[in-house]
């Protein structure tokens, strides 16, 4: 039996001349939060469109619970939900309309339309026109759209595009939700590297088609190694003062210092050694690089 819920092996795609995906090997584990992390036009949503066989792929390249795609469509398809681009709502009916349309065309029994809206915290806008839904609320109906069929497999593709933080926050705690509480697997793609650091176990990171990293969210984080960014009133001698307490300088410029972080009472040290030689420290905090400066370190490295 395969640990994963989906794997691919070498999966390529093309555009006419142009390769889009490009010798893709995902290996995503049953249970996790998948983050798909790529720049857009990195080849993220076209992945899960061939995910969903909506872009048909080669043979032997996709597998779904250990299941080649194409051999087992139906099967494949009936184990997972999606929400790629934007929800596909009627705004015209209410929310419940819109689950209990779904629960018609699945032949599921209706009253699932109620248990998915409490699921995605829209019991009280049930009755409410889906046009007159905020953002947040049009992707939570998506999402259980998405569920109604209970899927063991999500693919949500950048689903807290265009949200407010609330909206977002709303989509990250119902993903932790289902994947704690409701042993689902989930695959969403970001651009957005601090967005999946929140809620991911697992992370690829993809770029032109191609996957450049791909492991656990620990092994990510001793990637994308954090620092102390420092601002004195005097930079110069701050460097000199924590270069010669053997601190690592990782980066220096007119107004502020980095130094490699140890922790959390290493940053308190380097704060009073810098005060007890006179300065004054206007700021000390703890960074961690970006989705763009870890691709170019990843990029670099490769």
């Amino acid at each position: 039996m395969s640990n994963f819920a989906i794997e691919t092996v070498g999966l390529n795609y093309h555009f006419g001349a142009q390769t889009v995906v490009k010798d893709l090997s995902l290996q995503v584990p049953k249970g996790s939060i998948y983050g798909f992390l790529g720049p857009n036009g990195a080849g993220k949503t076209t992945t899960i469109k061939i995910l969903l066989n909506l872009l048909k792929s080669p043979a032997d390249q996709v597998f779904i619970f250990g299941k080649e795609l194409n051999a087992n469509r139906i099967a494949s398809l009936k184990r997972m939900g999606s929400l790629v681009e934007q929800p596909a709502i009627y705004t015209h009916l209410t929310g419940k309309e819109n689950l209990i349309n779904r629960c018609t065309l699945l032949g599921i029994p209706k009253s699932k339309s109620a248990e998915m809206l409490s699921l995605v915290g829209l019991t009280e806008a049930a009755n409410k026109k889906a046009g007159k839904y905020s953002l947040g609320m049009k992707q939570r109906l998506g999402i259980a759209l998405a569920l109604i069929a209970d899927p063991e497999l999500l693919l949500l593709d950048e689903p807290t595009n265009g949200l407010d933080p609330n909206g977002i926050i709303e989509i990250r705690n119902l993903m932790i939700e289902l994947t704690t509480k409701h042993g689902k697997t989930i695959l969403v793609s970001s651009h957005l590297l601090a967005e999946i650091e929140r809620t991911a176990t697992h992370v690829g990171i993809i770029n032109k088609g191609e996957l450049l990293f791909q492991g656990t969210i620990g092994e990510l984080h001793d990637l994308s190694k954090p620092v102390v960014k420092i601002e004195t009133n005097d930079q110069a001698a701050a460097a000199n003062i924590l270069g010669t307490a053997g601190a690592e300088l990782v980066q220096q410029d007119e107004n502020t210092i980095s130094v490699t972080f140890k922790g959390k009472e290493d940053m308190g040290n380097l704060n009073t050694l810098l005060i007890q030689n006179g300065l004054v420290v206007y700021s000390i905090n703890k960074e961690r690089k970006d989705l763009e400066n870890l691709f170019l370190d990843i990029t670099s490295k490769n």
